[in-house]
């Protein structure tokens, strides 16, 4: 490249988006606040170092999401300099995926990358407590907090765990996990990272030459070590806000931005505090909300001179169908007058069954509406039959893909038992590991009768089950294997068929599980649409729209509460959820509706997390309270209205 190339990303850019286009040497940290050009600032930051001369292919840019990766690389293209194709832009999970899933990794670590699912979980709590002689509370909270040690790195420091409890818990998980060949979520990037200090020769090793990471504060701590390790011979440049860290349930450690420059010297900093994507009153309201956190730095958002002012509503409705009924005909009236497109429009709902009536109210009324509540797809009591409708197709069409997936086997075997049939499984294993039959071959063998495990008959009975599913989806594909495992008839499979609608009539079961489990373990929103999309508060992360509607704004729902916490870890939720709440509200280019409703039913109230003022039984009205958030967005936050009346519906 030469000297005049250098220059041509640079040109036209001023102030801090230049500065951190030409910083290259020493360790930077830009502090960007929402919709103030912190994607933009990124890409010119890459593009500099292409035009400089950099190794594309010794370039990693990490991303919170796969979205957010493809927008980056197709915008790196789009821009034309040499060499931005070869960029590898990606998530910390899919990274460490692709070096633990090398086959020679497999010999090393002596694991396997199989990510355990949350429902699948259960039947490893149901075989550990036979062991452990503890209820599946008390090792539901030991699993947590193993993940969040693994997440903090405390397995890091000598003798871990102390506790003979703890070291016998830890002793059974691992034997399940290795022989289930399967691995925690929590376990991947620690197991990725020690795989990489453990082998620095290693030909699997990354050498990246530049390391930059967007939403730094949502990482967790072992995460944000794996890329101090991976930009050890380069240059480490990370991009984020403490004011939008939100995924504590994720051991996200926010401190880790607010530090970096103790733990990095030499770190220059930049700060991006102008927003250019709101209206000047949801940068006020916004700024009034966020204050309200009191171990918030005092960083607040500027108004660009160019935005509009925008407008604001805050409204109540009596129930959740009216909420649902007068949003939707509030929308429609927006995008029959060309106020804006379909696409465009953003509804964020705390709770699915909100957002469910909302997209149904939209659908009636001819609008092209999409939930996007995919986490929750594959909830329900795997106990009981009715109410595990959802994991049992998924485990049938995961072992019609993958047939000795051992932990498919282990849940099918489980489904409908109130033990999950953790006896018999003890007892299958038991076997196994004293021969090389694997669980599939063991249970074969039972079924043959060439084989006798006293007590198994209700496991060989299921396996029975199984084979007679697989022989009738054998040769299936497309719509015909979709209509098959996930029927449309069912309530239960709505979330599903909403993630794999579209895919084409050839598609395979294996990728027809991949396409599920992308969507249900690392759930993405496309951008580019042309319908309403409507999702939970976190999911709006990194999104746009000129219309952004919060239904649900009530206390228990905005913010949830939790009622087993310290007083110290109750500040810390209500300060996230506050973040949260920030987020959602910063998402508009232009108009922002909050919404509350006056009462739920009681049973709904009570499984929503809703605070009452009363309860009552069964469906009878209880009265809601309005969310403390919509007192805290100060002075230039409209009065709150009846909802047909402040939105003329």
């Amino acid at each position: 490249m030469t000297n005049g190339s250098n220059g041509r990303w640079a040109q036209g850019l001023a102030g801090p988006v230049r500065s951190i286009a030409e910083t290259h040497d020493s360790p930077l940290r830009v502090l960007a606040g929402p919709g103030t050009g912190k994607t933009f600032a990124l890409i010119r930051r890459v593009m500099r170092l292409l035009e400089e001369g950099a190794n594309p292919r010794k370039i990693f840019v990490c991303t919170f999401t796969r979205t957010a990766a493809r927008d980056l690389e197709t915008e790196l293209r789009t821009l034309g300099v040499t060499g931005a194709g070869l960029v590898r832009a990606g998530t910390i999970h899919s990274f460490c995926f692709s070096i633990l899933s090398r086959a020679d990794v497999f010999g090393i670590i002596r694991r396997f990358p199989r990510p355990l699912l949350k429902f699948e979980e259960k039947c490893l709590l149901e075989d550990l407590r036979g062991n452990m002689g503890e209820g599946i509370r008390r090792l539901t909270k030991r699993l947590s907090a193993f993940s969040a040690a693994w997440a903090r790195l405390n397995s890091d420091m000598p003798g871990w765990p102390q506790d003979p409890h703890d070291q016998r818990f830890l002793a059974g998980l691992e034997a399940w996990l290795r022989f289930h060949q399967a691995m925690l979520i929590g376990e991947l990037v620690p197991a990725t990272l020690m795989f990489i200090r453990e082998n620095p020769l290693s030909p699997y090793r990354p050498r990246f030459e530049h390391v930059l990471v967007d939403e730094y504060q949502d990482l967790n701590r072992a995460e944000q070590v794996l890329l101090d390790e991976l930009a050890v011979s380069g240059t480490l440049s990370i991009f984020g806000d403490e004011t939008q860290s939100i995924y504590s349930f994720k051991h996200a450690h926010p401190e880790g931005i607010s530090t970096f420059d103790q733990c990095h010297l030499g770190t220059h900093d930049e700060n991006l505090d102008e927003c250019r994507r709101c209206p000047q009153l949801v940068v006020a309201m916004a700024n009034s909300l966020i204050g309200h956190n009191p171990s918030q730095r005092t960083r607040e958002l500027r108004n660009c001179s160019s935005n509009p002012r925008g407008e604001t509503f805050v409204v109540q409705w009596p129930s959740i169908q009216e909420e649902a009924d007068g949003l939707a005909r509030f929308v429609k009236q927006r995008i029959q007058v060309g106020g804006v497109l379909a696409g465009k429009v953003l509804i964020l709902a705390p709770r699915r069954q909100i957002g469910y009536a909302i997209r149904d109210a939209l659908n009636r009324l001819s609008v092209a509406a999409h939930s996007f509540f995919y986490e929750e797809a594959l909830e329900g009591d795997s106990k009981s039959f009715p109410d595990c409708a959802a994991q049992e197709a998924f485990t049938l069409l995961t072992l019609l893909a993958r047939p000795e997936d051992r932990v498919a086997l282990r849940s099918w075997s489980g489904f409908g038992s109130d033990s999950l049939r953790s006896g018999a499984w003890a007892r299958i294993r038991q076997y196994n590991e004293g021969t090389a039959d694997s669980p599939k071959e063991v249970l074969e063998k039972l079924l043959n009768r060439q084989l006798n495990i006293p007590h198994t008959w209700g496991a060989t009975e299921r396996y029975r089950v199984l084979k007679g599913r697989l022989s009738e989806l054998n040769g299936l594909r497309g719509t015909n294997l979709i209509d098959a495992i996930f029927p449309q008839s069912e309530t239960w499979t709505e979330p599903i068929r909403g993630i794999v609608a579209g895919l084409g009539e050839d598609i395979e079961p294996k990728d027809l599980l991949d396409q599920i489990l992308h969507a249900v373990t690392q759930p993405e929103l496309p951008t580019d649409v042309d319908y309403v999309r409507i999702m939970s508060l976190h999911k709006s992360k990194g999104l746009t729209a000129d219309l952004v509607l919060v239904a649900g704004c009530i206390e228990g729902l905005v913010p949830t509460i939790q009622t087993d916490l310290s007083p110290q870890d109750e500040r810390r939720s209500l300060e996230e959820q506050r973040r949260l709440f920030y987020v959602a509200i910063t998402r508009t280019t232009k108009t922002l509706v909050l919404s509350s409703i006056t009462s739920l039913p009681c049973a709904d109230a009570f499984k929503m997390g809703a605070k009452v003022l009363m309860r009552r039984r069964g469906l009878t009205p209880v009265p809601t309270i309005a969310s403390r958030f919509l007192s805290e967005l100060g002075t230039s936050r409209p009065a709150t209205g009846a909802g047909e009346t402040i939105l003329r519906v």
